[in-house]
């Protein structure tokens, strides 16, 4: 099929590499170079890069809204293409750009909708404590992540399972729904599954500030916001009145001491650092100093002093 392909990050890049492989690819559209690093220097998108090495044709526009895209959308109406495909852009399509393939514009993405429509469901997922998440391949419509279903597939999370690697697995399982969906669309026998919208929830985009640690929660719940918020922007809390980010935590979960949450119970200058929490206690086993890089607890330890006692906000 003749496809434009629609992507931004790294998550997208597994199925722009599987759709080059498998049908004719007439341009890819990712967001602008936006500044990244300390140099704040203009950086490419993972898509842009991939879709460069395939000397494909790249368009970047700054939105598609009527009345602001009148270029780009004349470009994607000439391409002619048989069907869109959409994985983490980060831009709305208008009414007008959904209509313009013949087989509309489809989308994947990384949840068992309608659970976690929005920007954020992997995150959801680990934070949550979830067992299993998935993909969902779905006709676009106007609403967020409302159209109906061609194909999902689940994926198992296991109990220590962090971000990136939970990552880069739902982005291979993307490609391979999304080869699936494109074979059924291609041949007439692509289902439209109806969401039921009784059962949906919706996820943000993170803020830095949703990764501060408040240790009044249970410890299941603050483990789950080191794995999910790894690499970025990282848990944190604060100590000494600086942000001190806490990467893993160990739980353990027969203390039964009256200390405040966030008190530093023990420093075990080999394991690290054990905290209360609303529930219990965890060993803070990787930390990470402002302006230091991250660091086992034992080597942030040699040479820093934490005392016990002291209340960890």
């Amino acid at each position: 099929m003749k496809i434009i392909y629609m992507g931004t990050p790294a998550f997208a890049v597994p199925s722009l590499e599987a759709v080059i492989a498998n049908h004719e690819v007439l341009a890819v559209c990712t967001q602008p170079d936006r500044p990244a690093g300390r140099g704040h220097k203009l950086t490419p998108s993972p898509v842009k890069v991939k879709a460069l090495e395939h000397a494909l044709p790249v368009l970047q526009p700054e939105t598609l809204r009527i009345g602001e895209s009148k270029e780009i959308r004349a470009q994607l109406k000439a391409y002619g293409a048989d069907i869109f495909v959409v994985v983490a852009y980060g831009l709305l399509l208008p009414k007008g750009v959904l209509n313009m393939p013949t087989l509309g514009c489809i989308n994947v993405h990384a949840s068992l909708l309608p659970k976690y429509r929005g920007a954020s469901p992997i995150h959801a997922a680990l934070l949550n404590g979830d067992e299993k998440t998935g993909i969902s391949i779905q006709h676009m419509e106007l609403g967020l992540e409302t159209g109906d279903i061609i194909l999902e597939k689940a994926l198992a999370i296991s109990p220590d399972e962090r971000f990136p690697s939970l990552h880069d697995r739902l982005a291979v399982l993307g490609a391979e729904t999304l080869l699936e969906s494109l074979a059924m669309l291609e041949n007439g026998t692509a289902p439209r599954i109806p969401q039921d919208d009784a059962l949906s929830s919706y996820v943000s985009v993170l803020k830095k500030s949703d990764a501060l640690i408040n240790w009044k929660w249970d410890t299941v719940r603050i483990v789950n916001l080191t794995r999910a918020l790894d690499p970025w922007p990282g848990s944190y809390t604060m100590y000494d009145g600086k942000p001190l980010k806490v990467w893993t935590l160990e739980p353990v979960y027969d203390w039964n001491g009256g200390e405040a949450p966030g008190t530093v119970l023990a420093v075990d200058p080999k394991k690290g650092v054990l905290v209360k929490t609303g529930d219990s206690a965890a060993w803070a086993t990787e930390l990470q100093g402002e302006g230091s890089k991250r660091m086992a607890a034992a080597d942030y330890l040699r040479g820093r002093e934490v005392e016990k006692g002291i209340v960890l906000e």
